[in-house]
């Protein structure tokens, strides 16, 4: 790797890892006080969807409002009967007009989604660490491409669901293409199973894998605090 590839690559993962790491900051800094209060109305009665969507109202449209990211959904995923009156649940609010999703309005198959194999909450809820899912088709909530972050809450040791928000892949290589551009490289940013997330390179798009393409066997280096990787074209 010659000084002008090292410099751009360690540029490239700079600017991941500074736009990035706000919302997951601004999950980690809700995520504990929400969990302290859902222990506290757990107290005094069964959790239910009525008492869990009012205490995260308020988190998940402040992270909506987040400056200098492109939140599109936010909200709590409940973990699997936690709640009294539901198997599973989505808190969560989303769109420009920051309306509560209600799945059972949209289909009555969504309503009963088994989300616990899901990527974006699996991970987080096996490790007790942020988790950054993505890019894939997000057909729960806003069906298109969708990078997800997620983040455990628990109480007394015990997770109870995720924290999570949604940023649209559109939006995300609005922002991120013109600080790669300016790298005077190609840089194409992956996810930890070599799906392209977003990439200044026309050859490559959202979705696509790097295994056994030309990407492979370019330099790359991996995001810290991010489970992704940038790889950047030397010629």
């Amino acid at each position: 790797m010659n000084t002008a590839t090292d410099t751009a690559i360690q540029a490239a993962a700079s600017i991941v890892e500074d736009y990035f790491s706000a919302p997951v900051r601004a999950l980690v800094d809700w995520v504990e006080p929400f969990a302290a209060q859902a222990s506290e109305a757990k107290s005094s009665g069964p959790l239910t969807r009525s008492k869990v969507d009012a205490l995260v109202k308020p988190h998940a449209l402040a992270t909506l409002g987040l400056r200098g990211v492109p939140v599109y959904g936010a909200g709590f995923i409940a973990a699997i009967d936690l709640l009294s009156d539901a198997h599973g649940h989505l808190s969560w609010w989303q769109g420009e007009d920051r309306r509560q999703l209600v799945l059972a309005s949209q289909s009555v198959n969504k309503e009963n989604i088994d989300y616990s194999a899901l990527e974006w909450y699996r991970v987080p809820m096996a490790t007790g660490e942020p988790h950054v899912a993505g890019p894939y088709v997000d057909y729960l909530c806003s069906d298109e491409y969708t990078i997800t972050i997620a983040v455990p809450a628990e109480v007394d040791g015990l997770r109870i669901g995720v924290a999570g928000l949604d940023l649209l892949v559109a939006a995300v290589e609005r922002d991120l293409t013109p600080r790669f551009a300016a790298l005077g490289r190609e840089v194409t940013l992956t996810n930890g199973v070599g799906r392209v997330v977003v990439s200044t390179d026309p050859r490559w798009a959202t979705g696509d894998s790097v295994r056994g393409s030309g990407l492979a066997d370019l330099p790359r280096v991996a995001c810290e605090g991010v489970a992704l990787d940038v790889i950047v074209d030397p010629s």
